[in-house]
C-alpha cells in the first residue's frame, strides 16, 4: 500500500490522503505501542476529503473519534494484537 498525504496538520497531529493502489481516500493519525511508532488509516469517501480539507473543524472532531476508537469500522489496516495508543 503507498499512502500518500495530500494535506498534513502538524499542530493537531494527522493527515489526509489517497492509497495510490486501491485509490481509498483516508485519514490517518500516529500512534505509538512502545515498540514501534506508525500510523493509523482511517478511509473516508472522496466527498469526504474535500470538505474535510476546507473544514479545519471537522477534521479535527473526525481526528479525535478516531484517537477515541470511535471510528475503528473505517481502519484500512485493522491494527495487530499489541495496538498502538494516539498521541
Amino acid at each position: 500500500m503507498r499512502f500518500e498525504d495530500f494535506f498534513v496538520s502538524i499542530e493537531h497531529r494527522f493527515s489526509i490522503g489517497k492509497e495510490a493502489d486501491s485509490g481509498k481516500y483516508y485519514l490517518s493519525i500516529p500512534v505509538s505501542n512502545g515498540i514501534v511508532d506508525y500510523e493509523e488509516y482511517y478511509e473516508i469517501t472522496e466527498k469526504q476529503a474535500e470538505n474535510l480539507a476546507s473544514n479545519l473543524e471537522a477534521e479535527i472532531t473526525f481526528a479525535e473519534e478516531c484517537r477515541k476508537r470511535q471510528k475503528d469500522d473505517l481502519l484500512i489496516v485493522k491494527p495487530g494484537a499489541s495496538r498502538g495508543v494516539a498521541d
